[in-house]
């Protein structure tokens, strides 16, 4: 038989981005501590629905820690209390019996609230945009092995680029700085000899574009890489400032 806890989850509420927000609290009985945490909140859904109250908007896609799209902020933690995990791999027996829940969303000026838990997250898709594109020779399909890759620089481009890009480094960061996200980005193209064409330039434009949305600055406090669900490192922070300060050498 299913163990069930009973909880009070508080929950930010927010009508629009230029509205003021407030928390309210609702009272959940019999919750499956099998079922997980977005699922709580669609039974918190259905109970207020059925009372023809307003549901809560909240953000889920793929529901398997894939998209990152289940950004909340729980009990003070991007995600959730638990390590490396998305919200939607968060499960119910994390929480005790009779404990509030306290929801909330990304708290960043670069991440607007879209209305409750939902935040306007395109800051990422805009500095994506700036890092650009890589110069490729069009034609027949290389050999998989014709360019040669040290296996360590090939594992630390494929760590890199787990980065799902869902800004619970930002919510982590006391500054809102956005350094885990950008230089994840930039060091999986970093390390790889295909990326080195625009190395120079994706580096001055991506960080460019980061202080351009009001991301604060890095001050190496380490909340990111500690609440990051894919467990990026801050090395990839150190290899950004040295690709950054290369480019300004350059320059």
């Amino acid at each position: 038989m299913d163990k069930t806890i009973n909880i009070k989850v508080k929950v930010w509420r927010q009508a629009g981005p230029k509205v003021k927000g407030h928390f309210e609290t609702f009272e959940l009985n019999n919750i499956s501590t099998d079922s997980s945490f977005l699922e709580m909140l669609d039974v918190l859904n259905e109970k207020l629905i059925s009372e023809r109250r307003e549901p809560i908007a909240f953000d889920h896609d793929c529901r398997e820690g894939i998209c990152g799209m289940c950004s909340l902020y729980i009990n003070g933690h991007p995600h959730g209390p638990d390590d490396e995990i998305t919200t939607c791999q968060l499960h119910m027996r994390k929480f005790k019996d009779g404990e509030t829940i306290t929801v909330e969303p990304w708290r960043s000026a670069a991440f607007p609230v879209i209305k409750d838990l939902m935040v306007d997250r395109r800051a990422f898709d805009k500095i994506i945009q700036a890092g650009g594109f890589i110069s490729v020779n069009t034609g027949g399909v290389p050999d998989a092995n014709a360019i040669p890759i040290p296996k360590k620089n090939a594992d630390l481009a494929m760590d890199a680029a787990a980065c799902i890009g869902c800004g619970a480094c930002v919510a982590a960061c006391k500054n809102g700085s956005a350094m885990l996200f950008v230089s994840a980005k930039v060091s999986q193209l970093a390390l790889l000899p295909q990326g080195q064409v625009e190395a120079a330039r994706r580096a001055k434009a991506m960080v460019a574009k980061m202080d351009e949305l009001g991301f604060g600055n890095c001050t190496n406090t380490g909340a990111c890489a500690a609440e990051c669900p894919k467990g990026i490192k801050l090395s990839n922070i150190a290899r950004l400032n040295r690709e950054f300060l290369c480019a300004k050498l350059k320059d």
